[in-house]
């Protein structure tokens, strides 16, 4: 396994131990990426992992881990919002764990061809599934009330406005087709702020989760995870952003047991929802580990355990 061991997942540790996979369990790895969470799993215990993921170049790289793995790990390419269908289509129906690293995986954001960012020039796609909608056609095709709404509202960029009106001139005179063209146009109608952060990052975050639907994603695997989960079965969930964590921490909510009445109210009927809360709150990345992976600075984890 020497192409996966330099790749470690973030949060791994906190992940094995929300998790605890058990010798049989079965475990879904709703976003394989690289596969670092799948390999840990597999080397912790004698589980058995259904891996998730769009992406075909995932799929590709998933050979080396099958090949090792052949009774116990198992690749199925589809979005993880359709878990349910896609492991129901396996011949599974309750699985032990459930993972979700969500946001954009590394080799999309490292390979430029892919157009997932705007730190080297590359064609401007974004596709994790590499068809359907791209980025370069919703920024030339977009009208300006539809494309500042995304920006704001996934990039929750302040000056969304301008950049949808800064990108509806340029584009007039020729089309948007690279990560560094869009991000000159951003960068001339915003301006670095106190944080440092690139004035692109924004936008491009917004225009990313347009085109893959990610929080509707997340919705549909959150949603997927009550009907596949078996009883104590775990759901584990590191989130990048405040739009993703916003979904996670809403879900988990409105799905965990309500202890329901007190000595002035008392509950006149049982309430039992679908989980109950495994963490209390959100365990974040330690200060070590986002020193050593500055992508993991922001990450944070939530757990859930099913109840039946």
């Amino acid at each position: 396994m020497q192409e996966d061991s330099v790749h470690i997942p973030v949060m791994l540790n906190e992940v094995i131990a929300n998790l605890a996979p058990g010798v049989g369990d079965i475990i879904v790895d709703g976003t394989f990426g690289m596969g670092g969470y799948s390999r840990a799993f597999l080397e912790q215990s004698k589980c058995i992992v259904y891996a998730i993921d769009r992406d075909p170049d995932a799929i590709v790289r998933s050979a080396s881990l099958k090949a090792y793995y052949p009774e116990r790990f198992f690749i199925l390419h589809g979005c993880f919002g359709d878990m349910k269908q896609l492991l129901h289509d396996a011949g599974i129906k309750k699985v032990n764990g459930v993972v979700l690293d969500l946001g954009v995986s590394s080799p999309q954001l490292d390979e430029s061809e892919r157009g997932f960012s705007f730190r080297e020039d590359g064609p401007l796609d974004m596709r994790m599934s590499q068809n359907g909608t791209s980025a370069k056609d919703l920024v030339n095709t977009l009208g300006h009330g539809e494309l500042a709404h995304i920006i704001k509202h996934y990039g929750e960029e302040k000056m969304a406005g301008k950049v949808a009106s800064a990108i509806l001139r340029h584009r007039e005179e020729a089309p948007i087709e690279t990560t560094g063209q869009l991000a000159e146009i951003i960068r001339s109608v915003v301006y670095k702020d106190k944080s440092k952060i690139d004035p692109a990052t924004r936008t491009f975050q917004a225009i990313r989760i347009a085109v893959n639907d990610e929080l509707g994603e997340v919705e549909r695997a959150l949603d997927a995870s009550t009907d596949v989960l078996d009883d104590a079965g775990r759901l584990v969930v590191i989130s990048f952003h405040s739009l993703e964590d916003r979904i996670v921490k809403k879900f988990i909510k409105k799905e965990t047991i309500q202890d329901g009445g007190n000595r002035h109210l008392p509950m006149q009927v049982e309430m039992h929802n679908d989980f109950k809360v495994g963490t209390k709150g959100v365990v974040k990345c330690t200060d070590e580990e986002s020193q050593i992976n500055p992508r993991s600075r922001s990450a944070k984890l939530r757990m859930a355990i099913r109840t039946l």
